[in-house]
């Protein structure tokens, strides 16, 4: 059994007020302490952000995803993963037509990447996907097909969790491309499932803490997995909200 946390972190340079960075970082030091998942997926996170991560979670607790020398303003999609899991492969890549360096679909307004992370643990294996795609319907259904692309090089008896912010409700084109066969796909792409079901719990709110907003936030999954338990946590923590997204946790355990 393991479990999983994701939070879109709302990127630490935004001018948010008094939900800016320095008064919600103690609050996601709150939400972590509660949490201790045995993987951890972020979005838009800074450089100075994710070293609070990093020193919140302990010297037990490794990352990948980081980019280093990027530029000041530059946003990390990071898995962070506890011991005893280690990481045998990481992959890191653009949703775009290049994805192997940094550029993005032309109709995409930033460019958007997704990690990636096989872990073992004795005798268990998982792969992490963590992403974050942009906001037309088409370029994340493109994108969607960029990581079903990208996972054909991966065991197929290695069970994948993708999660993070797709930007998009259930149902939309890149949902569709992620959990319905197609036959213009190759017959060994992946065909995932969602933990979550109808009525979808909102997991962006703007920081108003509103609990009927968009499911954009999504976990799925593939493999030899079943979900024990999905919850979005759409409580305050030390008294404040740690991001305008809700975090997500889920339990899975191997089928």
């Amino acid at each position: 059994m393991f479990s999983i946390l994701t939070l879109n972190l709302r990127f630490g340079l935004a001018q948010d007020g008094p939900n800016g960075w320095e008064f919600r970082k103690k609050s996601l030091k709150k939400l972590l302490d509660r949490y201790p998942t045995d993987f951890a997926g972020f979005q838009e996170v800074n450089d100075f952000q994710f070293d609070f991560i990093a020193d919140a979670l302990g010297k037990n607790v490794s990352s990948i995803g980081r980019r280093i020398s990027a530029p000041d303003a530059w946003q990390n999609n990071v898995i962070f993963y506890r011991n005893p899991w280690q990481c045998v492969h990481r992959d890191h890549f653009y949703l775009s037509s290049t994805p192997d360096i940094p550029s993005r679909f032309q109709r995409s307004k930033w460019p958007r990447q997704c990690t990636v992370g096989m872990f073992q643990k004795g005798s268990e294996r998982v792969i992490c996907v963590n992403t974050h795609f942009d906001f037309d319907a088409e370029v994340q259904a493109d994108s969607a097909r960029v990581i079903l692309d990208r996972m054909l090089s991966l065991p197929v008896n290695v069970p994948v969790v993708l999660f993070g912010d797709f930007n998009a409700v259930p149902g939309s084109p890149c949902y569709r491309v992620l959990t319905e066969k197609h036959a213009d796909r190759p017959a060994n792409a992946r065909v995932f499932k969602e933990v979550f079901c109808r009525p979808y719990p909102a997991t962006h709110h703007g920081f108003t803490g509103k609990t009927d907003g968009a499911h954009i936030d999504w976990v799925l999954f593939e493999g030899a997995l079943s979900p024990i338990s999905c919850t979005v946590l759409q409580q305050k923590f030390d008294g404040r909200y740690p991001s305008d997204h809700y975090p997500l946790v889920t339990f899975f355990e191997g089928s």
